[in-house]
């Protein structure tokens, strides 16, 4: 234990104090805000252009109903002649909206002509616009009195409320939907972890048995405890990672909140009626508030950290088994493949149990090693069986032993050969020496 300590300090400190971990780790949150907020920042910028439209009504029935917008202004043009001879007057003219019958019998009457690629925004306007009018006049010919304000009176729209049952007998609002978010984003963390840092131990495996230094290592530290040493250390290199990129993210996304939610004026005129708006919110964030409680996150952060710590010590163990077998990254593709199929496969399971935590897809991954620290996490905020998550997590558990005893076998000979790319026959007999 001693040794596997030394060498997982030495891992853990050796990239921690890479340019490259300290340049990721402080940038990616910025990118990721940024990811966020500068598509928001260009989305609310204006274009000062404003494109003029040219509307050729035959029926003399809707040119009136265009309004000018930021981007569009709208302007009658003369019926009487065609549009081709509209196309060589119309100088500045961007598009053209011909209509040729009642748009009521006949509703493909009306087309927009353009030489370039007409904007969704403006068909959008067009649609909107003549569909207002047409379904007033359809209403208008039906002749019943008061008909719009009938129609507006029978829309009803139901939102029905769940309440989940404590064991105490208390009742809490729950959220389906609230529950496959939080299931979803910790199996996003467990599967990006996985995958990122499990490759970072192969590729930490591979450089030193490229470079011999392993040979060196050996000679004084067992092979086992060299390989648990690196899936340790990198795995606290991971966690470090991810704790600095958390605080990073919320600060900026909080501070970017406020930078583009509102200016200086903005923000006056919200405190001016901040008690107003207030009292308007607080129904909904008391709603929130108490669907969030109707939820353990005792248990699912306890089972979030065992999860974790089984599925990236197998998945790991896998990785540094590889990484040894190895000595060149074009080999690495043959057994990296396999492994990725199975986490690509686990996180769509993951995604897919959302919908039905319950159904047999849901209920089977939960329990294969290999894909249930991330089908699990989605099943959690549903108050699964407690015997269900005992049953996995000793799976799971057996199961990492299991990987790593045999890793630790193919790692001792795997190590020392070079030269050679290694079949899976030849593999199966390192374990067996």
């Amino acid at each position: 234990m001693k040794k596997t300590g030394i060498v997982i300090r030495r891992e853990y400190l050796h990239r921690v104090k890479k340019k490259s971990f300290i340049i990721l780790t402080l940038f990616a949150p910025v990118i990721f805000s940024a990811l966020v907020f500068v598509p928001l920042w260009l989305a609310s910028i204006k274009s000062s252009e404003t494109y003029q439209v040219a509307i050729v009504d035959r029926t003399g029935k809707y040119a009136s109903l265009f309004n000018d917008t930021d981007m569009f202004h709208f302007q009658s043009a003369n019926q009487s002649e065609s549009l081709e001879k509209h196309k060589e007057k119309g100088t500045g003219i961007f598009a053209f909206l011909e209509i040729t019958d009642d748009l009521l019998n006949n509703p493909e009457a009306a087309t927009l002509y353009s030489e370039k690629q007409i904007p969704a925004d403006l068909t959008k306007e067009v649609n909107q616009t003549l569909s207002r009018h047409l379904e007033n006049e359809k209403r208008a010919s039906f002749n019943i009195p008061n008909l719009d304000e009938i129609i507006k009176n029978s829309r009803v729209q139901i939102n029905v409320q769940t309440i989940k049952w404590g064991k105490d007998g208390t009742a809490t609002e729950s959220s389906a939907g609230i529950a496959t978010a939080i299931g979803m984003i910790f199996t996003l963390i467990i599967y990006m972890f996985i995958l990122m840092y499990g490759a970072m131990v192969m590729q930490g495996v591979m450089e030193e048995k490229i470079n011999r230094i392993v040979e060196v290592m050996v000679s004084s530290v067992r092979p086992f405890d060299l390989m648990m040493g690196k899936i340790i250390g990198i795995g606290l290199v991971g966690l470090t990672q991810l704790f600095i990129w958390c605080i990073l993210t919320m600060v900026l996304v909080s501070v970017g909140g406020i930078f583009f939610g509102a200016d200086a004026t903005q923000q006056a005129a919200t405190m001016q009626t901040g008690m107003q708006a207030g009292m308007s919110e607080m129904p909904a964030l008391t709603s929130l508030l108490s669907k969030l409680s109707s939820f353990n996150f005792v248990e699912i952060i306890v089972c979030f950290v065992l999860f974790f710590i089984g599925g990236y010590v197998t998945y790991a163990s896998i990785f540094a088994a590889v990484g040894s077998a190895i000595d060149n990254h074009e080999d690495s593709q043959q057994f990296v493949t396999p492994i990725m199929i199975f986490m690509v496969f686990a996180f769509y399971a993951g995604f897919y149990s959302g919908q039905n935590p319950d159904g047999p897809l849901a209920f089977w991954c939960s329990f294969i090693p290999i894909t249930s620290p991330i089908v699990m996490m989605v099943r959690l905020p549903y108050d699964i069986p407690f015997w269900q998550i005992l049953v996995s997590l000793v799976l799971l558990y057996a199961s990492a032993l299991c990987f790593v005893w045999v890793s630790a076998k193919i790692y001792r000979v795997g190590i020392l050969i070079y030269g050679k790319k290694p079949s899976l026959k030849e593999i199966a007999r390192w374990v067996r020496y």
